[in-house]
C-alpha cells in the first residue's frame, strides 16, 4: 500500500511541474526550442529508419535465405527493429534535450528546486562528464530493452507483462536522466544518484512512468519537457534529497 502511494507520489511531483511551468510561461517557451531541435532529429532517424528497415533485417538474416517464409521473418525483424529504435529515441530523447539545452535547462532547474544556481564550472567542461554519464544510462537501458523486445514476441507474455516492466524500466531510466541537474547540484555524481533513485524506487518509478507514457506521444514529448525538468527538481529537493 505504502509502494502504492509513493508511485503516486511520484506522479504528483510531474504534476507540480506541470503547475510551475504554467505559472512561468516564459522559462516554458524558451524550454521548447532544445525540445523541438531534438524532436526534429530523432523525426528524420525514425523516417531512415523505418524506410530501411527491411533492408537491415535482410543484412542481418542471412541464414534465412532458403527458408519458406522469410519474407515474414524479417518483416518482424523489420518491425522489430522500428520499434526498437522507437524506444530508444523515448529513452534517450531527454538525454539528448538536457545537452542541447543544458545552460538553460540548468536555469530553469534551480528555479523550479527554489535555490539559487550555484558557482561552478561552465556547463561546456562539465559537457564530456555529462555525456558519458548518458552513455552509461543507455548502455543499462540496452541491457534491459534488448531482452523485453525479444519477449515481447511470445503469444500472451509479450502482451501483458513485457509492457508492462519495459515502461517501469524507461520510466526509471528517464528519472535518472532528468534528476541528474538537482542531483549533481547536491554534490551527487553517477554512482550515488544510481543509489538514491533505486532507495526512493516507487516515487522514481511514479515520475518516470508518466512522463514515458507522455513521451511517447511525439508533440507531447516537446511541450512537456521544461515541466518534467522543473517537476524533476522539486522530486530531488522534497523526496530524495530533502
Amino acid at each position: 500500500m505504502r509502494s502504492l502511494r509513493d508511485f503516486c507520489t511520484g506522479v504528483g511531483f510531474f504534476l507540480k511541474g506541470v503547475a510551475w511551468a504554467a505559472r512561468n510561461g516564459r522559462w516554458w517557451l524558451f524550454g521548447l526550442i532544445p525540445a523541438v531541435i531534438a524532436f526534429a532529429v530523432y523525426v528524420v532517424a525514425l523516417i531512415l529508419l523505418g524506410t530501411n528497415a527491411l533492408t537491415l533485417a535482410e543484412l542481418l538474416t542471412p541464414f534465412a535465405d532458403s527458408w519458406s517464409w522469410r519474407g515474414e521473418f524479417r518483416g518482424a525483424v523489420a518491425v522489430a527493429l522500428f520499434l526498437g529504435g522507437l524506444a530508444v529515441s523515448v529513452l534517450t530523447f531527454a538525454a539528448v534535450t538536457l545537452t542541447i539545452g543544458e545552460p538553460f535547462y540548468e536555469k530553469l532547474s534551480s528555479l523550479a528546486d527554489g535555490i539559487e544556481e550555484p558557482d561552478g564550472p561552465p556547463w561546456w567542461q562539465t559537457l564530456p562528464r555529462s555525456i558519458k554519464d548518458s552513455l552509461v544510462t543507455l548502455w543499462y537501458v540496452l541491457l534491459f530493452t534488448v531482452p523485453l523486445l525479444v519477449l515481447g514476441f511470445v503469444p500472451v507474455l509479450g502482451q501483458t507483462v513485457v509492457p508492462v516492466v519495459g515502461a517501469a524500466v524507461s520510466g526509471f531510466f528517464l528519472t535518472v536522466e532528468l534528476s541528474t541537474l538537482a542531483l549533481e547540484r547536491r554534490g551527487m555524481l553517477r554512482k550515488e544518484r544510481f543509489r538514491v533513485l533505486r532507495a526512493n524506487l516507487p516515487v522514481s518509478l511514479g515520475f518516470g512512468v508518466v512522463v514515458f507514457l507522455l513521451f511517447m506521444l511525439p508533440l507531447v514529448a516537446i511541450v512537456a519537457m521544461p515541466a518534467a525538468v522543473a517537476g524533476a527538481a522539486m522530486m530531488v529537493r522534497d523526496r530524495l534529497a530533502a
